[in-house]
């Protein structure tokens, strides 16, 4: 299962060229991330209720069109890679106007506990471990 955000460009979030910047595109990608886990019934306050953190350990980022003041993307979320520890989210970035890809991105995560040790979720959150394995990509 996939799941679509959408957000419109602001202008603040443009750089000199009038085109975004670079940088903006990891904070999409993590309003993205919340929104599904959201939408998924995983909220991040779920997951710090249950004492569990998600830190980022990688992002990689391609960059193929870019996206101006005013212009919608449309961020598609997958789960590409889950083995209870790891999880590795992709992300397709395209400009709503002209369906041209803008990134295509991975961010790469770990559970832990609250003193940021890793944990193994299907051992301490099953519910939300077989979420993870059926959203995988096939």
């Amino acid at each position: 299962m996939s799941f679509v955000y959408e957000r419109t460009i602001n202008y603040y979030e443009t750089d000199r060229m009038s085109v975004v910047h670079h940088s903006n595109y990891i904070r999409f990608l993590e309003e993205a991330r919340c929104e599904w886990l959201k939408a998924t019934g995983m909220p991040f306050e779920k997951f710090e209720e249950k004492g569990f953190t998600i830190p980022v350990l990688e992002v990689k980022c391609k960059y193929i069109h870019h996206v101006t003041f005013a212009d919608t993307i449309s961020i598609k979320v997958f789960v590409k890679d889950f083995n209870g520890v790891r999880l590795t989210i992709r992300y397709e970035v395209k400009d709503k106007k002209n369906d041209n890809d803008v990134i295509i991105a991975e961010t790469k995560h770990c559970f832990t506990d609250k003193n940021l040790r890793p944990i193994n979720l299907k051992k301490h959150c099953p519910e939300f471990s077989d979420k993870f394995e059926a959203l995988k990509e096939n």
